[in-house]
């Protein structure tokens, strides 16, 4: 999404435009923290640091505690806990709209003296999840809560400490461009200036879409307001997760930066 937007550490205005998204990075979690792989990895590359004595510890379960940092270099993500493995990306500081990026901790790895941070990596295709060096990230934040998006009921439920603290009824998108189903978390908070389609708020997401790219910002999944609440709840949607203004209202109020998002 793009726009006109002004940055307060997440917090913005835009002008935005979303699309659907698709799957959601755990099988990439799994991926990077299966031992045998990461052996066979750090064998063809002549790491001589085996998996046995790699100390690995969850940094979020994505419903009760998460951990979130800005990043403080534009490191490369690679594939396993180690410098010779596949370079997957790099840790950006500025999301599309020019807001400050955040990066959602999963997992930690500590070798001897080195200690990575496996990372969710928001962009094209959904899932990505990259280990970068611990010093690449700032400090961390944390939350005890999450949302989760249900595609059938309409629905969408904000838990603190697993407990409902908010719900509301949602339009999804429609059969031809879902709604995309995952693991995904709030990367922005935005104040939408002159576009009532989206309402008066809206949170970016991590989310994008698997081929909607000539979209603004790419195809982000954005969950914003609207100027037709009529069609709420439903399917009335390219993708992104529809809330009567008054909802999306309070949602922006409650939510936090880095907040696991579960739509199912």
């Amino acid at each position: 999404m793009r726009g006109h937007s002004k940055s307060s550490a997440g917090v913005g205005s835009v002008r935005p435009a979303w699309a659907p998204g698709s799957t959601a990075f755990l099988a990439a979690v799994s991926l990077a923290l299966t031992p045998a792989a990461a052996a066979a990895e750090r064998s063809s590359t002549g790491d001589a640091v085996v998996a046995a004595h790699t100390v690995v510890a969850t940094l979020s379960n994505l419903r009760t505690l998460s951990r979130w940092a800005y990043p403080q270099v534009a490191a490369a993500a690679h594939r396993y806990d180690s410098a010779r493995s596949h370079v997957l990306g790099h840790l950006q500081f500025l999301t599309v709209d020019g807001q400050a990026a955040v990066y959602l901790e999963l997992r930690s790895a500590t070798i001897g003296r080195h200690t990575w941070i496996l990372v969710a990596l928001p962009g094209r295709p959904n899932g990505a999840a990259g280990w970068v060096p611990a010093g690449a990230l700032g400090e961390v934040h944390v939350t005890h809560e999450y949302l989760r998006i249900d595609r059938e009921t309409f629905r969408a439920t904000m838990y603190r400490d697993d407990r409902p603290i908010w719900s509301a009824p949602v339009g999804v998108g429609r059969p031809s461009l879902p709604t995309p189903a995952g693991h995904f978390y709030v990367t922005e908070k935005l104040t939408v200036i002159g576009e009532p389609v989206y309402g008066p708020y809206a949170l970016g997401t991590s989310a994008y879409a698997p081929t909607l790219s000539e979209w603004p910002g790419g195809g982000v999944v954005g969950i914003h307001g609207t100027d037709e609440p009529q069609l709420i709840p439903g399917r009335p949607s390219h993708g992104c997760i529809r809330l009567r203004n008054a909802d999306i209202t309070r949602l922006w109020q409650m939510i936090q930066i880095g907040t696991p998002i579960e739509i199912v």
